[in-house]
């Protein structure tokens, strides 16, 4: 197998086990407390670090002179963070239970964008790395779409410990795969840069580099939304006279989104700027769509349609990241912006919360509000000013592009 096929294994196995924890620490804690509410504490305890550990985790990887081992070492840190809560939910005392869980969201950084970091590595630079992204992101889908569905398996043929434990082993599997994987020096040709510089030097990356700035802050906002979008398909589906299936709106999100990944995300002839604005429209117009739609069939065909058209976003983010971030700092900016777009995700599930009591069609109408908001965010902030448009042209009329000397990713 190819260093790049080992490396799609191993992202796949990782995301799979990050996909299926929100619903097995519910079930197990559902199962062994009586209390969801426990299992949404402890997943909470996962979640949050996610943002906080993104730039600690980014800074090490671009400091470390060992990256097969501190890569590895983080993906066998998040399984072995599962299968401790598997034997300790429920059983022992909630600050210890809560810890270990703090402890396994902290290595979860190197599950998304710290992973994805590495195709840049591991695929020259032109169409094959731009089709690598598309494959990538593919893993995310595919991961959504299969690991609820185990774990849901796993938990109706006996309980949710076991589910637990397979996805501890899918972890194990993607750090023992991570282990053979083709590693670069970070630090090759170029000095390490202090722990304090490194933890500044991503986040002044997102800021300062115009293509950075409004990937980061568009699938930022448009992620409020699809945070929500879960319980809001539950009470949709309620409002539709079929209240246990919301989870078949949800896979016919998940569904899409991995064909549009495998169809849409590989047209590497797309602008990839072009791509995210196209997709975070779509996403938004098609749920507008569902939301006043008579029947659950009619919503749920709707919602297959929004998923394909979010499913070529990530590929879109993965790209403009890979050619617009500086050497120094890919990793960094890799691991923030999948942290912010994470923590997003978890305002969004908040803000539902609170919000559950108003009609299901207007959580859904704000939802795709967000996404057609994102793309407009978008446009607004890769658009150059004039002032800048003719210095980066000059004289002879040049197309401007992008601070590493190619084209802008952001398209006509």
């Amino acid at each position: 197998m190819s260093g790049f096929g080992r490396y799609l294994a191993a992202a796949l196995a990782a995301r799979f086990a990050s996909e299926g924890m929100g619903m097995a620490v519910v079930l197990l804690a559902l199962e062994r407390t009586g209390s969801a509410a426990y299992g949404a504490f402890v997943l909470t305890a996962w979640l949050a670090p996610h943002v906080l550990a993104a730039p600690l985790a980014g800074a090490a990887a671009a400091r470390t002179g060992r990256p097969r081992l501190f890569h590895a070492g983080a993906l066998a840190g998040f399984a072995l963070a599962m299968a401790a809560l598997a034997v300790l939910l429920g059983r022992a005392p909630a600050p210890l239970v809560l810890a270990v869980a703090v402890l396994g969201g902290s290595c979860g950084p190197m599950v998304t964008g710290g992973l994805s970091s590495l195709v840049t590595g591991l695929v020259p630079a032109g169409a094959g790395r731009e089709r690598a992204y598309g494959w990538d992101a593919s893993t995310y889908n595919a991961a959504a779409v299969t690991a609820p569905a185990a774990v849901s398996l796993f938990a109706a043929l006996g309980t949710a410990a076991p589910a637990m434990a397979c996805l501890a082993l899918s972890g194990a599997l993607a750090s023992a795969l991570a282990a053979t994987l083709p590693y670069e020096d970070p630090r090759a040709g170029r000095p390490a840069p202090s722990l304090r510089a490194g933890l500044g030097a991503g986040l002044a990356a997102l800021w300062r580099v115009r293509e950075l700035r409004a990937v980061t802050s568009a699938t930022t906002l448009a992620f409020v939304g699809i945070g929500s979008l879960t319980t809001t398909s539950v009470l949709l589906a309620a409002g539709l006279g079929s209240p246990g299936a919301g989870g078949v709106l949800m896979t016919a999100f998940a569904v899409g989104a991995l064909a549009g990944s495998l169809t849409l995300g590989r047209m590497t002839a797309l602008a990839p700027g072009r791509l995210v604005r196209w997709a975070l429209a779509g996403t938004g117009a098609a749920l507008a769509a569902a939301a006043f739609t008579p029947s659950l069939a009619a919503t749920a065909a709707l919602f297959a349609v929004a998923g394909v058209c979010d499913g070529p976003l990530l590929t879109a983010t993965l790209r403009i990241r890979s050619e617009c971030a500086p050497d120094a700092v890919r990793t960094q900016v890799f691991t923030l912006g999948a942290g912010l777009k994470l923590t997003a995700a978890s305002a969004g599930a908040a803000l539902v919360g609170l919000a559950a009591g108003a009609p299901a069609w207007a959580l859904l109408t704000g939802i795709a509000s967000l996404q057609l908001a994102g793309a407009l965010l978008f446009a607004l902030a890769s658009a150059r000013t004039p002032v800048a448009a003719a210095a980066a042209t000059g004289p002879s009329g040049g197309s401007a592009t992008a601070p590493s000397g190619r084209r802008s990713p952001a398209g006509p």
